[in-house]
């Protein structure tokens, strides 16, 4: 299991490649509400913390095998810059239906891109196949204690420049940025209350937490979210370390934070990135006044689907 000294080392492991992202307020969300702008990352999404402590810890025997990975794009992203880095070849699966922004991001960093199921699910269950046909190393999205470390160093940076935080929001798909931002921030104070926000679309942990059984929507604004979680995933118990409450919020509630995040924050953030933010505006988690960190996960979305979205338009859509 991930502990505390797993997160500080990927901290001190990442120092020479990635800068802390910023810390910045939002006053319009209340006095107390500070957004932690990982679309301000390499890649312009967290995903590269992991990716590239993942990418690092690894033994040169496994970097020799070559990198595999299933991702719907900012994981794609996140291996692909830590395969350059680190002189590694990495093959990249992404679903069909993946961001064109997305896949140019990642065959910008060198890496073999292939496009391979209707959904995510499929496309990582082809990235496991290859695992063990070709002999590569795989490195999950979140099913990887280096992983879920890496993202736990945003958590670290938020009490560096926030310590009178009491509650964090964080996106939740698989679970690796949740658990890792949890872990860091309770690690100091466990009273600090940790909320996994999914979209309604994309509600693996939602239905892990409360029993329920909503079913996954593919064609959503939260791309970045979408799909169920690996059966046996370190982070189905981590979670239970690192997390208070789990809440959902619409694809409305998503192209709202979406058109708030570029209107009134002047930044350009993906659906799955904005989800914390779509919680405090839609009512989810309440405006009350407690210090609040929310975690703004990426900003890759591509101009299509941008220009619907701040047009008023509130289809889905990746």
């Amino acid at each position: 299991m991930v502990q505390a000294s797993d997160i500080v080392l990927a901290r001190r492991r990442l120092s020479g490649y990635l800068r802390p992202t910023p810390l910045e307020t939002a006053p319009d969300l209340g006095d107390f509400v500070r957004l932690k702008l990982e679309n301000t990352n390499y890649t312009h999404s967290f995903k590269v913390r992991g990716a590239l402590n993942a990418m690092l810890a690894l033994t040169p025997e496994a970097r020799a095998k070559g990198i595999v990975t299933a991702s719907s794009g900012n994981h794609a992203q996140g291996v692909a810059y830590a395969a350059h880095v680190a002189g590694a070849r990495a093959k990249i699966l992404m679903p069909l239906h993946t961001p064109r922004r997305k896949v140019d991001g990642t065959k910008r960093y060198g890496a073999e891109v292939v496009l391979f199921g209707a959904t995510y699910d499929e496309t990582e269950a082809e990235g496991r196949r290859l695992e063990q046909v070709e002999g590569m190393t795989f490195i999950s999205p979140y099913n990887d204690p280096q992983v879920v470390a890496g993202a736990g160093t945003i958590g670290l940076e938020i009490l560096d420049d926030f310590p009178e935080v009491r509650r964090v929001l964080v996106p939740a798909s698989g679970c690796g940025l949740v658990s890792g931002v949890g872990l860091a921030v309770k690690s100091v104070d466990p009273s600090i209350e940790v909320i996994g926000v999914c979209a309604l679309s994309a509600p693996a942990l939602y239905n892990y937490w409360h029993g329920t059984q909503h079913l996954q929507v593919w064609d959503t604004l939260a791309e970045a979210l979408s799909g169920e979680i690996e059966a046996g995933s370190i982070t189905l118990e981590l979670v239970k370390r690192a997390v208070d409450r789990v809440v959902t919020v619409t694809e409305a509630a998503i192209a709202e934070a979406m058109g708030w995040m570029a209107f009134r924050a002047g930044w350009i953030v993906e659906g799955g990135g904005s989800v914390g933010v779509a919680a405090l505006l839609s009512g989810g988690v309440a405006r009350d006044g407690v210090p609040t960190a929310v975690v703004v996960s990426g900003g890759n979305v591509d101009e299509a689907t941008l220009r619907r979205v701040l047009s008023g338009e509130r289809g889905a859509g990746g």
